[in-house]
C-alpha cells in the first residue's frame, strides 16, 4: 500500500488553496478601474456653453410665464407630439 503527501505537506491542503484566495483578494482591491476625462475633452463637449444657453433661455421663458405673456403655439406642440410617436 502507498501512502502519498506524507508528513507536514499533506496535513493542510486547504491553506495552500485559502493562501491563492488571499493572494487574489489583494489584487482585486489594488486594481480599481478609473477613468478621468481631460479638460480639452470637457471643452470640445462644448458643455459649459450649452448649460449657459439653456439657462438663459429658461429665464427668459419663466420671465414670460410670470408675466402673462407666454403663448403657446398649438402647431408646434402638436408637430412635436407627431414626432415622438410616428416618426422615431
Amino acid at each position: 500500500m502507498k501512502i502519498n503527501n506524507f508528513g507536514a505537506s499533506g496535513v493542510n491542503p486547504y491553506k495552500r488553496q485559502m493562501n491563492k484566495l488571499d493572494q487574489v483578494d489583494k489584487l482585486a482591491n489594488k486594481a480599481a478601474d478609473k477613468v478621468e476625462i481631460s479638460t480639452e475633452a470637457k471643452e470640445m463637449q462644448h458643455v459649459t456653453q450649452i448649460e449657459n444657453e439653456r439657462q438663459a433661455k429658461v429665464e427668459e421663458l419663466k420671465i414670460q410665464v410670470e408675466n402673462g405673456t407666454y403663448k403657446v403655439n398649438p402647431k408646434e406642440v402638436a408637430r412635436g407630439i407627431y414626432q415622438f410617436y410616428f416618426k422615431k
